[in-house]
């Protein structure tokens, strides 16, 4: 590639000479013309393919595979009765082999058996016993069989599974087992080589091997991919990613499929996240994350530049649980968060990891974009809950004001009324204009008859008359933003008028 770039900008410069372009003595480096390099004299930068057969060797004993059984109840066959016996010989049918007269077998109730309901593959964490996989290869299991690579089989239990991050621990009654190696999933470079073991579709201790494709690929609220090209298939799940120095920088946990099978990307639980976790299950049994109670969603280019954010970044609050931290320190629907703790937020899925690996109880600091204006607050973290459905009504209830077709907002098609106190009681907020029509621009950016509008143009709007204030200030060629509150949620909203 580098000979091919450098030959490209000699034909460059040879074209300015042919176009009478000047290129005088006293010009810069990179102006002069360029002689070519020969192919031969770029670098090899790789030469040829790495061998993994001691890593196997290294890592191949620590990894096992997990079958899950599942107790069902059974009712048995009963023996065939006396009138089936009677129907064979009076019309001289050969009775089937097998078929004898005899009794219902003892204990006639539904009998209870195990079967089989999974496959899956794990990691050796502790000479002691413990072993890490992901919590849905544990999940809904009655009983765990462990296998070692040297065949021995144990029966194990589960010390605690996060769903949230899909990481298990369980342990055997075994000593002396080889332990891996943990890396540092931060140091790993995308195009770098890595390994998996595992038992695909359960055939044990199964090496795969590709490059990391990406890192830091975002498919969860509270991890980080890091995405392979490694061979990855049902019942690889739960085995380790292994880089070349022999440590396991991962956890196999995700494909990308359409067909169910392997096709070229695959995602794995960065170790250090899952170290994490495990330290917690292994303490406690379970996690603990800290919680602010805010629905969140990424802010849109349009309204970072309609509201005067400027760059595409922070967490925008589309709703704030009533009671919770986030509402007792002063979050408002509509608000961006930009810091927590002093940290920025770049997307919004950097919240949600941020505050669930806060301890609950710590007193922190939200930096807050409220109406083209910062704000500072002081939060108290909450403990994360099991989570909530979430009920939004469409529109507000209760009787409905008389509709106002302004002529001052007209031409952005929208037909607003005042709202009602009862009204402003079950939505929870202290202004805003319910839209009674959305036509033409407004209906193009989404709005919607039951919406209501709380802020226009980064100004707080109580009543029809302060919306008319607002618009009678405003360029009407120019596009406005809207701050929408719908049921439970808030989101903002660019209106483009006829033209733009």
């Amino acid at each position: 590639m580098q000979a091919l770039k450098l030959k490209s900008a000699a034909v460059v410069g040879r074209c300015a000479l042919a176009l009478g372009v000047g290129l005088w003595a006293g010009s810069p480096a990179w102006a002069q013309p360029q002689a070519a390099v020969s192919p031969a004299s770029a670098p090899v930068l790789v030469r040829g393919l790495p061998d993994f057969t001691e890593l196997v060797d290294l890592v191949g004993p620590s990894v096992v595979n997990i079958r899950t059984l599942e107790r069902t109840r059974a009712v048995p066959a009963a023996g065939p009765d006396e009138q089936m016996l009677e129907f064979f010989r009076r019309f001289g049918i050969p009775i089937p082999p097998g078929v004898q007269r005899g009794p219902r077998p003892e204990g006639g109730g539904p009998q209870e058996e195990e079967r089989p309901t999974g496959v899956g593959s794990g990691f050796v964490l502790s000479s002691d016993g413990f072993i890490m996989t992901n919590a849905h290869v544990v999940d809904g299991a009655d009983e765990l069989l462990v296998t070692l690579p040297d065949k021995r089989e144990f029966k194990a239990r589960v010390i605690g599974a996060d769903k949230r991050t899909d990481v298990a621990v369980v342990k055997i009654d075994a000593l002396d087992l080889p332990a891996v190696r943990i890396g540092d999933a931060g140091r790993i470079r995308v195009g770098e080589w890595v390994m998996a073991i595992g038992s695909p579709f359960g055939l044990e201790n199964s090496v795969t091997a590709g490059i990391v494709s990406a890192k830091q690929r975002d498919t969860g609220d509270y991890l980080p991919f890091i995405q392979t090209d490694v061979a990855i298939n049902p019942g690889n799940s739960g085995g380790p990613l292994i880089n070349m120095r022999g440590e396991v920088v991962g956890i196999n946990s995700q494909i990308y499929s359409r067909s169910g099978g392997f096709m070229g990307i695959s995602f794995a639980i960065p170790i250090d996240e899952a170290m994490r976790v495990s330290d917690q299950l292994r303490t406690t049994g379970r996690v603990v994350r800290g919680r602010i109670g805010v629905s969140i969603d990424q802010v849109p280019k349009d309204v970072a530049e309609s509201i005067g954010l400027g760059d595409v970044k922070g967490a925008l609050v589309r709703g704030v649980e009533p009671g919770s931290p986030a509402a007792k320190a002063g979050l408002e629907p509509g608000d961006i968060i930009l810091k927590f703790d002093g940290r920025s937020i770049d997307k919004s899925v950097d919240l949600p990891r941020m505050v669930g690996n806060t301890k609950p109880g710590t007193r922190t600091t939200l930096s807050v974009f409220r109406r083209g204006a910062a704000k500072e607050l002081t939060i108290v973290i909450g403990e994360m809950e099991p989570d909530k459905q979430a009920s939004a009504s469409s529109r507000p209830s209760g009787p409905q004001a008389k509709p106002a077709a302004s002529a001052a907002v007209k031409h952005l098609g929208l037909t607003l009324s005042d709202l009602t106190e009862l009204q402003r009681s079950e939505m929870k907020i202290k202004g805003g204009v319910r839209v009674d029509a959305a036509e033409g621009p407004a209906a193009r950016a989404g709005l919607r008859e039951g919406d209501v509008i709380t802020a226009l143009a980064n100004t707080e709007v109580a009543s029809v008359k302060d919306v008319e204030t607002v618009m009678a200030r405003m360029d009407k060629t120019r596009s406005i933003n809207v701050l929408v509150r719908r049921g439970e949620w808030a989101q903002y909203a660019v209106i483009r008028p006829q033209g733009r």
